[in-house]
């Protein structure tokens, strides 16, 4: 019975030793991976908390600030109003509280009233920035950063929104739709570097800068905004992988487009999800701008422009409510 016992427990012991060293292997792997195709530190710096924002030197904003010769203002921003589609299960409700808050109804002799707002909903809606907390490979983030390091229940410690600064810097509007000879580019058209650089030359040669901010045009908001909901959130056109790399070694400081997530989705063929976040946001702390309103822009062939980048700044947020301004 002894020497049953004692095989027991030795095997117990043999079982639990190959388990603990299965489990080092297989982290040892993964990590060894990571390692072995790491893009971390970024060009800025192994400290650097605001990527590509880096590029937006005061050379840029006087740049910027050249282009406005006309003094026109473009609203790139959507409306918040409940109802509008979100990338599921994101969403957005409001509420008017006309002055109940206060037991006398008014204030003072002179009975001063006033309206008061509750909303509630995801960040991640409508035009909206995604910071470099926003997107990760695995648990790695923007700089190497892993997950269970800087998030906590509160918020980012580090890689929020509220960490980069507005930006003020050189437009540069890429009307793929026009180039191809339709209001709207078809659902999950893949925009490819040949469409950008054909799209470019037939918009008079412009160039693309470090330190621009640039913005495709697909048609697909004035088409499908509130108008068709479903196919709206369900597929879009955008730029592929391929010409993200062409984005990077322009070394912009971010791209943005008229639907709700840049990228082409879904793309055919392929099980990946959202690389171009990773390629941009994670590897290279390029900044994406979602549902920009770029309609005008393009009835107005207005290919270059002041771009004005504010945003909510909450503290701890991967990702925040966009408040985008063009000028010309």
């Amino acid at each position: 019975m002894n020497g049953k016992i004692f095989s027991v427990k030795n095997l117990s012991r043999v079982l639990f030793i190959c388990f603990g060293a299965f489990i080092i292997f297989s982290v040892t792997i993964r990590f060894g991976v990571s390692e072995e195709n790491k893009w971390w530190p970024s060009r800025y710096g192994a400290d650097d908390v605001i990527g590509a924002a880096n590029e937006v030197t005061p050379e840029k904003v006087l740049q910027a600030a050249r282009l406005i010769t006309k003094g026109k203002v473009y609203d790139l921003q959507l409306t918040l109003e409940p109802g509008g589609p979100a990338f599921p299960p994101r969403f957005y409700q409001f509420q008017l509280m006309y002055n109940n808050l206060h037991p006398s109804r008014w204030l003072g002799e002179n009975h001063f009233s006033w309206s008061d707002e509750v909303i509630a909903g995801n960040l991640g809606t409508f035009s909206q920035i995604d910071c470099l907390g926003h997107a990760g490979i695995e648990e790695v983030f923007y700089n190497g950063r892993k997950w269970g390091e800087i998030a906590t229940p509160a918020g980012l410690k580090t890689n929020s929104c509220d960490q980069t600064p507005p930006l003020m810097t050189r437009g540069v509007l890429i009307d793929v739709a026009a180039y191809k000879g339709v209001s709207v580019l078809p659902d999950d058209y893949v925009i490819t570097k040949a469409d950008i650089e054909g799209t470019l030359k037939k918009q008079g040669g412009i160039r693309v800068e470090p330190g621009d901010i640039v913005i495709f045009h697909t048609g697909w908001i004035q088409s499908y905004w509130m108008k068709d909901n479903k196919r709206y959130i369900s597929s879009e056109p955008g730029p592929s992988t391929e010409a993200a790399k062409w984005l990077i070694d322009k070394r912009v400081a971010a791209v943005g487009a008229d639907n709700w997530g840049v990228e082409a989705f879904p793309v055919k063929g392929s099980n990946e999800m959202f690389d171009l976040h990773q390629e941009l946001i994670t590897k290279n702390g390029i900044y994406l701008l979602e549902n920009v309103v770029s309609e005008q822009l393009a009835k107005d062939k207005a290919y270059e422009f002041a771009f004005v980048l504010t945003f909510l700044k909450a503290k701890g947020a991967g990702q925040s409510w966009g408040t985008f301004t063009g000028i010309k």
